[in-house]
C-alpha cells in the first residue's frame, strides 16, 4: 500500500521488519537518500550565495576600491547567517536542500524511534534542536569567519616569514598543521559518506544531523536541457575562441561590403587624378599601387595596406603587392 508512495525512489527490504505494540507485524520500507541530492545542494547553497555576494559587490563597486576585499570575509559571513537565519533556524530547508526535498533531522532523537519499530520508511523524526541550530551557526558561519580573518591577518603580517624562535612562526606552523588536519578528516568524512550515505561534512557529522527527505512520495527529476544548452554555447564559444585569431576580420569586412561601398559606388565619378579614397585632386604625395597602377594618396594606401595586408584596390579590386612614389615628371605628365 505504501510502496505506491515511494515511486522512482530506491527501496531497501533487506532490513527485519519492525513490529510496533500493536503486535501487527508491518513491515518498514527503508527509503535511502540519494548521494547525489545531498551532493547537489551543498552546490546549490554555494551558488546561490555567490549569486548574493554578485549583486552586493556591484552594489558597493562606485564605492573607495578594495573596500569589498578588505571586508569579504565579513561579507561572507553575513551572507551565510542570512541564509541560516530564515531557514534552519525557521525549521526550514536550505535553499539547496528545499530543491533536492531535502531537510535535516535530529538523528539522536531518531534512534529511539526505530529501536521501538515507529518508524515507516526510515524518514521519520524531528528537526534539529535549538542547540543544534545555534552549533551549526557557529561552526559554518563563525568558524569560516575565523579561520578566513586568520589567514588573512597571517598573510598581511607575514607570520611565515618570521624568524623561527618568534611566536609568529610558531603560530603560523600551528595554523598549517590545522588547515592539514581539517583538509585530512574533511576527506575521510567524504570516503565514509560515500560509503554510507549519511553526513556530507563534518560539521553535520559532529551535530548529529542528518539530510533525510522532505516528502517519500516526491521523485527526484533531472531536465538535462538547462544543461545541453549550457554545453553546446560553451563548446561553441571555445570553437570561436580558436578560430577568430587565423581570421582576417577586415578582408572579410572588404570583401562583403566592396560591391555596395561608397567608395565602388562612387569611383566613375572621380576625377582621373583625383585619390580613390580620400578623393583630394590633384594629390599632394602621389603613390602608384602595384600591379594595377593606381594612383592614391601616400596615406590613404599605407594606412589602408598597415590595417589589411590583403587590401584590394579600389577602383579594379586587385590585390595590392607593393606602393611606389610617382616621380615627379610622370606625375607633370
Amino acid at each position: 500500500m505504501y510502496a505506491d508512495d515511494v515511486t522512482d525512489m530506491e527501496v531497501d527490504t533487506s532490513r527485519p521488519p519492525s513490529v510496533p505494540s500493536a503486535g501487527l507485524i508491518q513491515p518498514t520500507i527503508w527509503v535511502p537518500v540519494s548521494r547525489v541530492n545531498q551532493l547537489d545542494a551543498a552546490k546549490l547553497d554555494v551558488e546561490m550565495t555567490a549569486m548574493l555576494k554578485e549583486q552586493l559587490t556591484k552594489v558597493f563597486s562606485l564605492m573607495q576600491p578594495g573596500l569589498v576585499s578588505r571586508y569579504e570575509p565579513e561579507l561572507d559571513a553575513f551572507l551565510e547567517f542570512l541564509v541560516w537565519r530564515f531557514s534552519i533556524w525557521l525549521d526550514k530547508p536550505t535553499p539547496g536542500n528545499a530543491l533536492m526535498n531535502l531537510r535535516y533531522r535530529d538523528e539522536r532523537a531518531f534512534l529511539p524511534l526505530a529501536a521501538l519499530g515507529k518508524v515507516r520508511t526510515g524518514l521519520e523524526g524531528p528537526g534539529l534542536t535549538k542547540y543544534q541550530k545555534l552549533g551549526y551557526c557557529l561552526a559554518l558561519v563563525g568558524g569560516r569567519y575565523t579561520w578566513a580573518r586568520l589567514q588573512m591577518f597571517s598573510a598581511f603580517r607575514r607570520w611565515g616569514d618570521s624568524a623561527q624562535s618568534t611566536w609568529r612562526h610558531t603560530a603560523w606552523i600551528w595554523l598549517q598543521k590545522a588547515e592539514n588536519v581539517y583538509k585530512a578528516a574533511s576527506f575521510i568524512n567524504l570516503l565514509i559518506f560515500l560509503r554510507t550515505g549519511r553526513y556530507r561534512s563534518l560539521i553535520e557529522r559532529l551535530l548529529n544531523a542528518r539530510l533525510v527527505y522532505e516528502r517519500p512520495n516526491m521523485s527526484r527529476t533531472v531536465s538535462f536541457e538547462y544543461m545541453n544548452r549550457q554545453l553546446v554555447w560553451h563548446e561553441f564559444s571555445e570553437l570561436l575562441l580558436l578560430i577568430l585569431p587565423l581570421l582576417n576580420i577586415t578582408s572579410i569586412k572588404k570583401a562583403l561590403t566592396f560591391p555596395f561601398s561608397s567608395e565602388q559606388m562612387s569611383k566613375v565619378k572621380l576625377k582621373e587624378n583625383a585619390c580613390p579614397i580620400c578623393e583630394q585632386c590633384p594629390i599632394t604625395i602621389t603613390y602608384v599601387a602595384h600591379p594595377c597602377q593606381h594612383q592614391y594618396c601616400y596615406y590613404c594606401l599605407r594606412t589602408r595596406c598597415i590595417a589589411n595586408p590583403s587590401f584590394r584596390c579600389v577602383k579594379c579590386n586587385e590585390q595590392v603587392l607593393a606602393m611606389q612614389r610617382l616621380p615627379t615628371e610622370e606625375k607633370a605628365k
